[in-house]
């Protein structure tokens, strides 16, 4: 088939086996925009945001922000257009579920759009996909000029009288703008640089307008709350986050890919059970739950239901779902070195403490790596982590600096037998 179907499904994958599913003929023939032209026509925008609320909706981009009360913070008496983002621009390493979700379901994107545009009151959604992805870019096209032609999309959505288009946006390849005002300075024509806030998007957006941002996932999780009605939805997943998540497990297990499972499953499960366990049979000796820039936990930590309340109380996060698995060869501090140097080379360079600190942890760790390094530069390494940490405009600098954080908290003895041996002791470990 050429595509990449999740090994496991549920009510958003389900169909993702078959080809036909990704045209609009297809869509529509089980059952696709009946929900959508069901909800422009009998509620209010209110009411669609009283049942998001109620459902409980996290969004699914990183943060996990309630999507309900995202949209209600947009003002709806304002004169001049307003805006929705769907941010496709999915380049956190170990995450890839985004892609899947648009290259074999781009209508029921397309659907998941339309409710909160219609909720929101926005005329327009620009699509701001990742520069990479030529595929999914080009299926979306496709999509969205087969919505517009048959009245999906236009000036009288599905013949309710609401009008709504949607514009895919390409972005460079820049991992800074899947922050979302780092994004709209990109959608823009600027250089892709983060705001700072205040204002909110829901106040100042895209070209100064009214904006909301969501991520691909959390939008096609809509169509199916207001089909099968909130108790439904409540019924999949923990009380605090209700519902399924894709997700994509990499590295060193026997079956990697997407697995859509509900929120709450634990990590050892996912790793286990559904992605057969580690590779030829070796020790598991670490994971990150939630793709790089999430803190990583040790073996003896991953019987954590997949869920923020519960990640959070053992030093983590959810994330994007990105499951990253490493076995026993795996040197932590080239573990180090590798996500670091992701950091440095992606900073946007405009706070001096993610400039600066990204580089000095790079420099610091590959020293170590190297056998170069002394006790006193773990130390450093802490204490420049320690200062990158909520100091600047945007998020980046935490997403660098909590891996390093964490990979001391859990593995400082394998540091310091770099420090002592001067080289590495993992001789099986990957290279760099």
């Amino acid at each position: 088939m050429g595509h990449r179907v999740p090994h496991v499904t549920h009510y958003l994958t389900e169909h993702f086996a078959d080809d036909g599913y990704t045209t609009l003929s297809g869509f529509r023939a089980r059952g696709g925009y009946e929900t959508a032209r069901r909800v422009l026509v009998e509620q209010s925008p209110d009411d669609v945001i009283g049942t998001l609320k109620r459902a409980g909706l996290k969004g699914r981009g990183g943060a996990g922000f309630d999507a309900g009360t995202k949209w209600s913070f947009m003002p709806r008496d304002g004169a001049g257009p307003s805006y929705l983002v769907c941010n496709a621009d999915e380049s956190e390493p170990g995450s890839f579920k985004d892609r899947v979700l648009m290259e074999r379901g781009p209508h029921q994107l397309i659907e998941g759009i339309l409710i909160p545009a219609f909720a929101t009151g926005a005329a327009t959604t620009f699509l701001y996909i990742r520069g990479e992805y030529a595929e999914p870019a080009r299926i979306l096209q496709r999509a969205i000029d087969d919505a517009t032609a048959a009245g999906v999309l236009g000036s009288n959505v599905l013949g309710t009288g609401f009008a709504h288009q949607i514009v895919l946006v390409r972005g460079a390849g820049a991992y800074i703008c899947g922050e979302e005002t780092g994004l709209l300075e990109s959608l823009e024509g600027k250089k892709g640089q983060p705001r700072r806030k205040p204002p909110f998007p829901a106040e100042r957006g895209a070209f100064g307008r009214p904006t909301t941002v969501n991520n691909v996932e959390t939008f096609c999780h809509v169509p199916h709350i207001f089909a099968r009605g909130v108790d439904w939805f409540r019924s999949i997943g923990t009380e605090e986050s209700p519902g399924t998540t894709l997700f994509g497990v990499s590295g060193h297990v026997e079956r990697p890919g997407l697995y859509e499972l509900p929120l709450g499953t634990r990590l050892d499960e996912i790793i286990f059970e559904h992605a057969g366990g580690v590779r030829a049979g070796r020790k598991l000796k670490a994971a990150i739950p939630g793709g790089v820039s999430m803190p990583v936990l040790p073996a003896g930590h991953l019987d954590v239901p997949m869920a923020n309340e519960f990640l959070r109380e053992h030093g983590s996060s959810l994330g994007t779902g990105g499951v990253i698995v490493m076995d026993e060869t795996t040197c932590m501090v080239r573990v180090g070195c590798v996500i670091s140097e992701f950091f440095r080379d992606e900073s946007c360079g405009q706070c001096t403490q993610c400039r600066e600190g990204t580089g000095w942890m790079h420099k610091l760790l590959l020293r170590i790596e190297r056998g170069s390094g002394t006790e006193a530069d773990l130390d450093v390494l802490e204490d420049v982590a320690g200062k990158m940490e909520g100091a600047t405009i945007c998020a980046f600098a935490d997403a660098a600096a909590w891996p390093v954080q964490a990979l001391l908290r859990h593995f400082r003895s394998e540091f310091q037998g770099h420090v002592h041996a001067q080289k590495c002791p993992l001789p099986e470990s990957f290279e760099i």
